[in-house]
């Protein structure tokens, strides 16, 4: 998963601080404790203890809840200012790596630069043997004169033997990364992430740190015996926990980025599940599919509104089923919600720790139902979603030539994307 220096990415599991003492010795045992960051007391008095991502599952998660503190309130969030914990307070990596290449620099005879130690990356992401480097560093111009040995050097001192650094995700409808390969003959990586494996080039293919408690939601749906349409697959990111974990008989996915489809392939071959999802090469609103699907993912930001009448096109028209949509919400005091037209928000922030479900009820009101550390309820995110609602309601019935019934099941923060833009998912239950 996600390594950072200074900037860190520190993710936490919380809970009410009656249950620490529980909480801890269970994730001591199963070695997901982070013991280089310390245990945090959050704002509303609830306790955030940092783990290990890329080891936790949905079965930690689900064991905490259940037989290791009944009860218990267990969210996943992100730390925005974690403090290290005495064992880390040594020297920073983010140290180690401006003394090391100051000491190189030097040595060839550059004077060292208050310009230079500034454009030093402050973070970065691993990747197994390959570190992707924030854009935002090695931008003077005196550290072009000193490649390619300098990208051999800041690989040795961060323990790597791939470079790579990262730019803006480009505007061409694939979400194409702009990472640029600094040092290896390849940007072919692997994750491990709750039991499924990921394999896709880094240069080529988004993969999004940020969306690990959707993921885990999604592996925990019982989808036994149900068919999925998967909108915007990628490399399988949604796609490989409804059949690996939540149990989906068959998955349809679709996807346009032609390195993202090689990925896919490879990727649903090595997690035995190949024979349980065909892929749709190409723009997904040209899809000739329809009358098959229970559920439909459209997980794709800032707006998935393009993919809906497709959606609907593929819903059985005999029970329907469920949508699950993606939308990035602005949540300016006073200001009309609107979707973000733009991806070019680089920077993402973990949320407070929320579980936040609406539920509108027959009579036509909503209730909305907040667990005990949820922070204030955003109006905005609930106006989108009955604008949404509203909206594929109407789809709905020009698709198929009859009203149907729409009910929010859902609203589910996965990250703040910006600061006040929130990246959300609505549940829509669709019948006939």
């Amino acid at each position: 998963m996600e390594r950072e220096c200074e900037e860190s990415v520190v993710v936490a599991v919380v809970t009410e601080p009656r249950f620490t003492q529980r909480y801890r010795d269970y994730l001591e045992k199963q070695k997901l404790l982070d013991r280089l960051h310390r245990v945090a007391k959050l704002r509303d008095g609830a306790v955030a203890l940092p783990v290990l991502a890329e080891s936790l599952s949905e079965q930690h998660l689900q064991e905490l809840r259940d037989r290791v503190a009944p009860g218990s309130t267990c969210v996943l969030t992100r730390l925005p200012d974690p403090l290290p914990s005495k064992k880390a307070r040594v020297r920073s990596p983010a140290q180690i790596l401006c003394l090391e290449v100051r000491r190189w620099v030097e040595d060839r005879g550059v004077t060292w630069s208050a310009e230079l130690e500034a454009d030093l990356p402050r973070s970065w992401q691993r990747h197994g043997d390959l570190m992707v480097l924030s854009e935002d560093c090695f931008q003077a111009t005196p550290w072009k004169g000193l490649e390619p040995e300098l990208w051999e050097t800041v690989a040795s001192v961060l323990g790597v033997q791939r470079l790579a650094k990262r730019g803006r995700v480009l505007p061409d409808g694939t979400r194409t990364p702009s990472v640029t390969l600094l040092l290896g003959d390849h940007g072919w990586v692997e994750h491990m992430d709750n039991g499924i494996r990921y394999k896709f080039d880094v240069t080529q293919c988004m993969f999004s740190f940020g969306n690990i408690t959707e993921k885990l939601r999604v592996a925990s749906l019982s989808c036994a015996g149900e068919v999925l349409v998967d909108l915007y697959a990628g490399i399988g990111y949604f796609t490989l926990p409804f059949l690996v974990h939540a149990g989906a008989a068959f998955v349809h996915a679709c996807e346009w980025n032609p390195h993202a489809v090689v990925a896919l392939r490879n990727n649903l071959e090595i997690n035995g599940v190949a024979d349980r999802c065909q892929i749709h090469f190409g723009d997904n609103r040209e899809l000739k599919l329809s009358n098959t699907a229970d559920r439909v993912n459209l997980g794709l930001i800032p707006s998935s509104k393009e993919g809906w009448p497709v959606a609907c096109q593929v819903l059985r028209k005999d029970v329907g089923g469920i949508l699950h949509i993606h939308q990035n919400v602005e949540s300016f005091s006073g200001k009309t919600p609107q979707p973000p037209g733009s991806n070019n928000v680089e920077k993402e922030h973990w949320p407070r720790p929320q579980k936040i479900t609406t539920d509108t009820q027959g009579n036509g009101t909503t209730e909305n139902f907040r667990g005990d550390m949820s922070p204030a309820n955003k109006p905005e995110w609930w106006r989108w979603a009955e604008s949404a609602e509203t909206q594929i309601a109407s789809l709905l019935h020009q698709v198929h030539g009859k009203p149907w019934r729409t009910r929010i099941l859902h609203v589910h923060p996965v990250k703040s994307y910006a600061p006040h833009v929130d990246h959300i998912v609505l549940d829509l239950e669709c019948r006939p």
